[in-house]
């Protein structure tokens, strides 16, 4: 008499093996993830094209690190916000900074001459401003990482891009030919 329990665990773990030889030649949207989606790493680099001082800042809440003034090289990156793999309209970046618009003004040291008085830095550090602003990332080919260039005025542009400024076909070099005001319009 022929057993069916057995033909049946048979035919599972045959069903089970094909499956798993044939999973990696399927799309990724067959398996239920949409590369569209699919979320990168994105190293953050800062930079600043005004005579203020960025404190700090980042971008969906990560990365950020100082930026001197006029430091339109760049600094470190930093890491990590995430960006999807492919660009889609909408795709929005809110980058908050804290900005020190008076990075020369002289601090008074303590008696020991080698530290800043600390009520000298408290007056200087209450003139820093908080900024927040949320904008749209422009389009991009291939996810390389996030730049951030801060602008006169307390504009700030999020792109991505896989070039750097440095780069002779990086695409946002009107960046560098913006000219600080004496005053910004309110």
């Amino acid at each position: 008499m022929f057993d069916f329990a057995i033909l049946w665990r048979f035919t599972q773990r045959s069903l089970t093996l094909l499956a798993l030889a044939v999973l990696p030649w399927l799309p990724a949207s067959a398996m239920g993830r949409n590369p569209a989606n699919e979320m990168l790493p994105a190293p953050v680099s800062g930079y600043n094209h005004t005579s203020a001082n960025i404190n700090n800042f980042s971008v969906n809440r990560a990365g950020g690190h100082n930026i001197s003034p006029f430091n339109n090289g760049g600094g470190s990156q930093s890491c990590c916000a995430s960006l999807p793999r492919q660009w889609r309209p909408g795709l929005m970046a809110t980058v908050e900074w804290e900005k020190d618009p008076n990075p020369r003004a002289p601090i008074a040291l303590d008696r020991t001459g080698r530290q800043y008085d600390m009520e000298a830095y408290e007056h200087h550090a209450a003139n820093y401003t908080q900024h927040r602003a949320t904008l749209e990332i422009p389009r991009y080919e291939k996810s390389c990482g996030v730049q951030v260039h801060f602008l006169p005025c307390d504009e700030v542009r999020v792109v991505s891009t896989c070039r750097s400024p440095l780069h002779p076909d990086y695409p946002y070099k009107a960046f560098y030919q913006t000219k600080e005001p004496k005053t910004c319009p309110k």
